[in-house]
C-alpha cells in the first residue's frame, strides 16, 4: 500500500499530465509573441537597423537587417500558430547563431558570460522547439491528426 505522500504525488502528476498541452502552447505564444515584435522593429526602423548591421560588419546590411527582421517577424507569427513550427525554427537558429558569433562572442571571455547570454536562451529554446515540434495545441498537431499521421486521441 502506498503512503499519503506518495498517494498525492501521484495524483498530482496525473492532474499535470492532463494539462502538458499548455507548456508548449504558454512557450510558443509568448516566444512568438517576443520575435514577432522584435522582427516589426526591425522592419519599421530598417534604416536603424542597417546601420546598426554596418558597425558589426555584416555584408548587404540593410538586406541583412531585412532579412533578420522578417525572419523573426514570420518564424514568431509561425510559432504563434504552431504553423510549421520546427522548419519555422530553422532560420530563426540561424539568425541567432549569426548574432552569436558576430556580435556577442567577440565580447565574452568567460563560460559564465555565455550560458548568461539571452542568445544562448533563444537558441536553446528553438533548438527544443526544433526537437520536440510544438505540442498537442498546435496547427500541426491538428494537421497531422487529419491527414492520419497520428491517432485522433494523441
Amino acid at each position: 500500500m502506498q503512503s499519503a505522500p506518495v498517494r498525492f504525488a501521484d495524483s498530482l502528476l496525473a492532474r499535470i499530465k492532463r494539462i502538458e498541452w499548455l507548456g508548449p502552447l504558454l512557450l510558443r505564444l509568448v516566444f512568438g509573441y517576443f520575435w514577432l515584435e522584435t522582427g516589426w522593429a526591425k522592419l519599421h526602423n530598417l534604416e536603424f537597423f542597417s546601420g546598426r548591421f554596418v558597425e558589426w560588419g555584416i555584408p548587404f546590411p540593410t538586406f541583412s537587417a531585412a532579412l533578420s527582421g522578417a525572419t523573426d517577424l514570420i518564424g514568431g507569427a509561425l510559432l504563434m500558430l504552431g504553423l510549421g513550427t520546427r522548419l519555422a525554427t530553422i532560420p530563426m537558429i540561424v539568425n541567432m547563431l549569426v548574432a552569436l558569433a558576430v556580435v556577442v562572442l567577440p565580447g565574452i571571455s568567460t563560460l559564465d558570460e555565455f550560458v548568461e547570454l539571452d542568445e544562448v536562451l533563444y537558441v536553446a529554446v528553438l533548438f527544443w522547439l526544433l526537437v520536440t515540434g510544438p505540442g498537442k495545441a498546435s496547427l500541426d498537431h491538428w494537421i497531422a491528426r487529419r491527414n492520419g499521421l497520428v491517432p485522433a486521441a494523441a
